[in-house]
């Protein structure tokens, strides 16, 4: 089935841009178009603009644009067709659906129907067939009911090599599209196999209730194999865009306007099952940007509910900041050490959870609670350290009345006067405008310019340090992982493979698994793991100019030291670039204005530049760690 071409021309006619965008995000009147806060990316200055008249968007920052069915589909991580539904929907148009054979189908659509049918096959495995016997099994020990498998879909993938693709043979399925969706793969002989082995699979849907991917997960106990196997990223499934059990869960989340946040499947599907239906989950992943823009259509209040060990606390420390830089409410929800939310609901009524969340703390109590924990209250040195982190993620509120609140909060519990506080403050927010209006005006600028300018996109250069700090994200020491991912944005990343690379290993990481062997495994393109596996194991070299690019060569290789003065000359390495691509821009325009931007710009990262060499100087004359 398919909509025919006029139908949609209808709808897109029909449509008013700015009523439907105005239902997701603010819009004011400016001459005659309208602006507004861009959605897809963070800004305090509006720089989204809407034109009524010729209905297109188009955002000056970050480059989104096109038509009301591309807003839709960007916003809300939904298909054309699903865009196009949804505002015929709005309008009270029916649409007419028209049969068309499969090979005239959409690509978009083909990957859709393929999914259902893999859908289809996994849930006959686990409640029809004899071999699914050991699956309802375990299920029924982890206290998930059949009536619960049904809602949310549960199957089975059979141990046998073939049983899918048997069955997708059968049915004349496209296998090279189901190999591209990572239901099944193939070996160097071209063979065929099933990618999904012996695991309980949990369908992940879209906000509209389609299938998009699956997670199986293993339960036999197979030694050297991965807990969690999820779908590769494909034209129909972004895993930054997608949170697990938000089509089962939204209703509720718009009615109690609140959600809970966890971090696996059967955490969700626990509280699903008794009664607490506001849930939603990050599916192993750490929280996005993009998944939180989601979320945000349907509350801004949000309860984080993670695992009561280490890994739970990092990934609830790193949720807080991009949660309030969204302006949600955040709350902590503690539980008691060595429990998750799927044990606790098993062992406790819904009332008691119920208690759990009237109880729940706010993210100001909650880091002051993790930073006593670890003893940074005991010295005055470490007591000012935890102090500033506490500020600098009281910068991320937008609403200046909730600042000074929380202000308040801090310099009553650790007797301080609130002007010292407010100090502390403003210093952070003074960069954060700074770094957002120099991105904003010089992105803009850039875009603006690069068309006269001829510049292209090869004229950026990799950035040689790089592969040394994909190197060490496979070193499997907690501490230099830890000080790479909180110095290093991998989204800044130049080489596309690498930065891939590096979010497996940070996803990875925010799970607690830092081993080379668990996230090797994770790596599902061969060619991505054949370099992992030669860097990690030969002597590479960072790059044949190591002598001229590093500033000291005599730290000891793979020390903590050694990667901190990586990161140094990453960062060293990426702000000499840049001044080298604004200089460009600067001799080969005419605009004054623009001139007078980048030489600003290059000013600062100068001094960047200087304050990074001289802390590496001071490192020289006796490192002391950080």
């Amino acid at each position: 089935m398919r909509i025919p071409e006029n139908q949609i021309d209808q709808i897109r006619n029909s449509a008013s841009i700015v009523d439907i965008i105005s239902g997701y995000i603010q819009l004011k009147k400016r001459g005659r178009n309208f602006i507004g806060l861009c959605p897809f990316h963070q800004e305090k200055t509006p720089s989204f603009v809407v034109s009524d008249e010729k209905q297109i968007f188009r955002c000056f920052g970050c480059g989104a644009g096109g038509n009301v069915f591309k807003f839709l589909m960007d916003y809300k991580s939904i298909s054309f067709v699903e865009a196009v539904e949804e505002i015929a929907e709005h309008l009270g148009i029916t649409i007419n659906y028209e049969s068309a054979p499969i090979e005239q189908q959409s690509e978009l659509e083909a990957y859709y129907d393929l999914n259902v049918f893999a859908a289809r096959f996994f849930s006959d495995q686990l409640l029809k067939n004899d071999n699914g016997e050991v699956a309802r099994e375990y299920l029924k020990k982890r206290n998930i009911k059949p009536s619960t498998q049904k809602i949310f879909g549960l199957g089975f993938a059979p141990f046998n090599r073939n049983a899918f693709l048997n069955h997708a043979i059968e049915n004349k399925i496209d296998l090279q599209k189901a190999k591209q969706l990572g239901l099944i793969d193939s070996n160097d002989k071209g063979e065929y196999y099933d990618k999904f082995r012996g695991r309980i699979i949990f369908p992940i849907f879209s906000p509209n209730g389609r299938v998009i991917a699956f997670g199986g997960r293993i339960f036999s106990g197979e030694e050297n194999a991965a807990k969690y196997l999820n779908s590769p990223e494909s034209l129909v499934y972004s895993k930054r865009k997608t949170l697990y059990g938000l089509f089962h869960s939204k209703e509720e989340i718009r009615k109690l306007d609140r959600a809970i946040l966890v971090e696996g499947y059967i955490d969700l599907i626990s509280l699903y099952q008794a009664g607490v239906k506001n849930v939603v989950a990050s599916s192993g992943t750490s929280l996005t940007e993009e998944q939180v823009q989601l979320l945000s259509r349907f509350t801004k209040n949000i309860y984080v509910l993670f695992d009561a060990d280490s890994a739970g606390v990092k990934a609830a420390v790193r949720s807080i900041e991009i949660l309030l830089k969204q302006n949600f409410e955040v709350k902590i929800i503690a539980l008691p050490k060595g429990e998750d939310p799927d044990s606790f609901i098993n062992k406790n009524s819904k009332e008691e959870f119920e208690e759990k969340i009237s109880n729940a703390i706010n993210f100001l109590e909650f880091l002051t609670q993790q930073y006593e924990i670890q003893g940074y209250f005991k010295e005055a040195a470490t007591t000012s350290t935890a102090i500033r982190q506490i500020v600098r993620i009281l910068s991320f509120l937008n609403d200046e009345l909730k600042r000074n609140l929380y202000i308040k909060s801090i310099a009553k519990k650790f007797g301080l006067r609130e002007k010292l506080i407010e100090t502390e403050l403003n210093n952070f927010l003074q960069n954060q405008n700074t770094n957002q209006k120099t991105i904003s005006s010089t992105s803009r600028t850039i875009n603006i310019n690069s068309e006269k300018l001829n510049l292209k996109t090869e004229d950026k250069v990799d950035n040689p340090f790089e592969k040394e700090i994909i190197r060490l994200l496979f070193s499997g020491n907690e501490r230099i992982i830890t000080h790479i991912l909180d110095n290093v944005d991998v989204d800044n990343f130049t080489n596309e493979n690498f930065k891939a690379l590096a979010m497996i290993v940070e996803e990875s990481f925010n799970e607690g698994k830092y081993s080379p062997a668990y996230i090797i495994d994770k790596i599902e393109n061969d060619d991505l793991k054949n370099f992992i596996l030669d860097i990690s194991l030969s002597e590479h070299s960072i790059s044949k100019n190591w002598d001229d690019l590093s500033t000291d060569g005599k730290i000891e290789k793979d020390t903590y030291e050694y990667a901190v003065e990586t990161v140094k000359n990453y960062q060293i390495f990426r702000i000499e670039e840049e001044i080298k691509r604004n200089n460009k821009i600067i001799e080969e325009s005419k605009d004054e204005l623009l001139h007078l931007e980048l030489l600003k710009r290059n000013k600062e990262l100068n001094e960047d530049r200087i304050s990074i060499l001289n802390l590496k100087l001071k490192n020289e004359f006796g490192w002391d760690g950080d």
